[in-house]
């Protein structure tokens, strides 16, 4: 059973980084065709989808925050990371990771295989 754990802090202040790492367990982040995403929900408001790192390495982001954002990872520790800079008081929420057998950009939960217990985050001065 794969199992994704969040970790980070839940308090930002604005113009600074928000940074989220997603452990895995139970499964490999470089396992041929798994993908794995960062999503978050902000308060009042529906699914967004923020972007995706590859079985490879290959990364996507969402247009509206591509120029903020960005996902790495670390294979020794089977991790993968969100960076989210320049942070504003539209930031806040729940942020989620999780995984997909494809790649996608949908925000349907049931197109994802599995999803952390969400972090969430609080941007305040």
């Amino acid at each position: 059973q794969v199992q994704l754990q969040e970790s980070g802090p839940g308090l930002v202040k604005p113009s600074q980084t928000l940074s989220l790492t997603c452990t895995v367990s139970g499964g490999s982040i470089t396992a041929n065709y798994d993908y794995w995403f960062w999503i978050r929900q902000p308060p009042g408001k529906g699914l967004e989808w923020m972007g995706a790192i590859t079985y490879s390495g290959s990364t996507y982001y969402s247009p509206s925050l591509k120029s903020r954002t960005s996902i790495s990872r670390d294979t020794s520790k089977n991790q993968f990371t969100l960076q989210l800079n320049s942070v504003t008081p539209e930031d806040p929420g729940g942020y989620e990771c999780a995984s997909a057998r494809r790649c996608t950009i949908t925000t349907r939960r049931d197109v994802y295989s599995y999803w952390g217990q969400e972090d969430r985050v609080t941007v305040t001065s």
